[in-house]
């Protein structure tokens, strides 16, 4: 049994080791393997009220070009991968969270050239980008201060303008999923103004997380 206590974190405390024991261990979910640490981190490597839109996105991919902006340990990649994807892009700040996700690959044997991964701040990344995507999967931070990033990142106050500059390299008949923990966040009018908005919070949250729904939030974003 590991026991933890989430408390309010600043920053990228939620991100900062907590231990270094290195120990870690495969597990599965969907019929594919994951590598997870339940030590080291508060988080896992696994973020389990996300399952569902795995397979939404596993279902969505197949033979379709694939981005995960700000991918932590590329889960959702692996899936995309699995599903069929022709080509996967998986772009995070961290470098440690980019190797965990190349080791989630070659657990499935999908480490292929084919599937990219990119250090790199998701926020500039995607303004200078000029690739074409059919499936975005967005979950940024709520918040983050790092010192490699240019500026503070605030999804309430940024939100807007990413998804903006995502639905600027979606291809047409493309899809961005758009997903958020912060517990009081409001989607910008605006949003729903340029393009098509269908919540899918409910329909992607697991039945085990069902007691509390505003664990986060999710949409799907499309064109009109």
């Amino acid at each position: 049994i590991v026991f933890k206590t989430r408390e309010r974190q600043r920053g990228r405390a939620q991100y900062v080791r907590q231990d270094t024991k290195g120990e870690g261990q495969v597990i599965q979910e969907g019929g594919l393997r994951f590598w997870v640490n339940l030590t080291d981190y508060l988080d896992t490597g696994l973020f389990l009220d996300h399952r569902a839109t795995r397979v939404l996105l596993r279902e969505a991919a197949a033979g379709k070009r694939f981005l995960n902006l700000f991918c932590y340990t590329g889960s959702a990649t692996v899936y995309a991968a699995a599903g069929g994807a022709r080509s996967t892009t998986s772009v995070d700040l961290s470098a440690t969270y980019l190797d965990w996700a190349q080791e989630n690959l070659r657990l499935n044997g999908l480490d292929g050239s084919q599937h990219r991964l990119i250090q790199a701040d998701g926020r500039t990344w995607i303004d200078e980008d000029t690739g074409t995507y059919d499936v975005v999967f967005l979950d940024p931070p709520t918040f983050s201060n790092s010192k490699r990033m240019s500026g503070t990142w605030d999804v309430q106050r940024d939100h807007a303008a990413l998804i903006a500059a995502v639905m600027a390299r979606l291809a047409p008949g493309g899809q961005l999923v758009f997903s958020t923990n912060h517990r009081r966040f409001r989607l910008d009018a605006e949003v729903a103004e340029r393009w098509q908005v269908a919540d899918l919070s409910r329909a992607t949250l697991p039945p085990d997380f069902a007691r509390n729904p505003a664990i986060r939030r999710c949409w799907r974003i499309t064109p009109r």
